[in-house]
């Protein structure tokens, strides 16, 4: 059984880094190598680069390995997650990173990271990435299906996943993040939970399921099974994903 959760914060990108990081005390921080600034720079940013320029810095492109990310040794098996983009040498890619050195948009350098569990979920996630950077680089990205997508870009309509991309994902849940919701595209003809109604969300991913739990009591959905599942972690359960 593996356990993540998807945070609804209060605001902006990179929100909650120093409280994570000041509770957690990061050993590793996974990322793309990159040199963004920003001319206003939040304390989350400030300790964002901090990590970024640190010893502790791992930085992750397409199909890079690691133990044990994805590769296993006898003391411990591999984590399941692999990363689909960046391609560091793809000249999109090379101009993305330009543009977030000089404080333009850093949407773009975003990485594309999957974590597969066996017998169990593919889950996919894309960062910020706008839609026609992902029309330039779909040919060069491999993706098959996926059982849970989560919306680049806060699930905003500037990141809305082309629909090439999708017929080959063919997500059976699409996570749509805590974007305004005038500036949210809700993938209509796919199953959704939406943050911004749900709160925070628990998924507990594990051979054939996932079970799902959300922090609003009040939220439901009607197309997950109901495995009459009790509460858990102070979020509520509504029901579980069969895969």
């Amino acid at each position: 059984m593996v356990r993540f959760i998807s945070t609804a914060p209060d605001q902006g990108h990179l929100g909650g880094l120093v409280g994570l990081d000041d509770h957690l005390g990061f050993l590793k921080f996974y990322c793309v190598a990159n040199k963004a600034t920003k001319a206003s720079p939040t304390e989350d940013f400030k300790r964002y680069i901090a990590l970024r320029d640190s010893d502790k810095a791992f930085h992750i492109s397409k199909g890079c390995t690691r133990r044990w990310m994805n590769k296993t040794t006898d003391e411990r098996g591999s984590s399941g997650i692999n990363i689909l983009w960046p391609d560091t040498s793809n000249q999109d890619y090379v101009a993305a990173l330009a543009e977030a050195a000089v404080g333009g948009s850093p949407h773009n350098m975003s990485c594309i990271i999957k974590y597969t569990l066996e017998d169990g979920p593919t889950v996919l996630w894309m960062g910020d990435l706008e839609t026609d950077f992902m029309s330039k680089i779909e040919d060069q990205v491999d993706i098959g299906k996926v059982h849970i997508l989560f919306a680049p870009h806060h699930g905003r309509a500037s990141g809305k996943v082309p629909e090439s991309w999708l017929g080959k994902m063919n997500p059976q849940l699409v996570i749509i993040g805590e974007a305004p919701s005038a500036n949210i595209n809700y993938y209509s003809g796919y199953d959704t939970i939406t943050q911004n109604s749900s709160g925070d969300i628990l998924f507990d991913a594990m051979a054939g399921k996932v079970d799902i739990y959300v922090g609003d009591a009040a939220y439901n959905v009607n197309f997950l099974v109901d495995d009459g599942l009790d509460h858990k972690d102070g979020l509520y359960y509504i029901g579980s994903l069969y895969v």
